[in-house]
């Protein structure tokens, strides 16, 4: 959601968002309007730290998860969007609007698929921030935060990008949840107006059961359950290099404060050189060692593994 106010960086309490435009303005909008705008956007910069949006269509990363609501009902997204607290959307600090995430509650395996409009979170160590109604499904509103891991999905995303970047509405059959069973199924010979029909947004070759607003796509309440591992644990990863040299400056540099190694890892033929902290027990434990490692760590991230 655009949120600097003006000429002053406001923290909001109990939110991960800076905020990004004025109230005035967002008030002045009027009920319902949607218009879902394609957008990457600049590189930006809050509280000191730059973020560099890109498409991509490979993102596949695990940290912590916030989640937003009752304070920005009904104001713009960041790609123009209304935002509504009871539907499956997400907040990210890179990813292209819109684009589709998998969302896996690393906790309890309960995932979802939610459409990416907006821009934060931009607490430190969080990956994502969800709806309210999100958060509801993957269970985990009462606690605040969840170790998640998020996954674009690359053909749904394509699609609706494609659309937005068109600027056209989406009027194909949007397979509900509720009738997905009961469609009936027709065959190319049955000459249905197949040709001309846009397909729906799929996961793993299935519609997303879905709706729309407007002429926004949005997906169903529908969780799935996903196999996770019996336990996970939390690290900071301060930086990633291919060069070991750079990996031992960084390492010893954040010695000076709490003790870091190095922990190699091979990604198609690269070995990378990682300097990480942990594992800790709980994410305050590691939010308050991320904030204590921040001056000489800008980029340093929560993981979960």
């Amino acid at each position: 959601m655009i949120r600097i106010v003006l000429l002053l960086l406001l923290v909001l309490p109990g939110c991960s968002y800076i905020g990004l435009g004025a109230q005035g303005v967002k008030n002045t909008l009027p009920q319902g309007a949607q218009v879902g705008a394609y957008k990457v956007g600049n590189p930006y910069k809050i509280q000191g730290q730059w973020y560099y949006p890109q498409e991509s269509y490979t993102y596949d990363e695990t940290g912590i998860a916030s989640w937003y609501g009752p304070g920005f009902h009904n104001q713009r997204t960041a790609n123009g969007e209304r935002f509504n607290q009871r539907e499956l959307t997400a907040a990210h600090r890179t990813l292209q609007m819109p684009s589709f995430v998998r969302v896996t509650n690393l906790s309890n395996g309960r995932s979802v698929v939610l459409r990416v409009n907006d821009r934060g979170p931009f607490a430190k160590g969080r990956i994502i921030d969800v709806s309210e109604k999100a958060a509801e499904l993957l269970d985990f509103k009462r606690h605040g935060v969840a170790r998640v891991r998020v996954q674009v999905l690359p053909e749904a995303s394509r699609q609706v990008a494609q659309a937005a970047r068109e600027g056209r509405a989406w009027h194909g059959n949007v397979p509900s949840s509720t009738t997905m069973a009961s469609a009936p199924v027709l065959s190319p010979e049955s000459g249905a107006g197949l040709a001309s029909a846009p397909r729906p947004y799929e996961l793993d070759g299935q519609p997303i059961p879905a709706h729309t607003i407007g002429s926004n796509y949005y997906p169903d309440p529908v969780v799935t359950q996903q196999v996770v591992p019996g336990s996970t644990a939390l690290y900071i990863q301060a930086g990633s290099f291919s060069k070991a040299e750079n990996a031992k400056r960084l390492q010893q540099d954040i010695s000076v404060i709490e003790r870091a190694f190095i922990s190699d890892k091979t990604v198609n033929g690269t070995v990378y050189h990682r300097v990480r902290l942990g594992p800790f027990t709980s994410v305050p434990q590691a939010d308050d060692v991320l904030a204590r490692i921040n001056r000489v760590a800008p980029d340093a991230r929560i993981v979960v593994e």
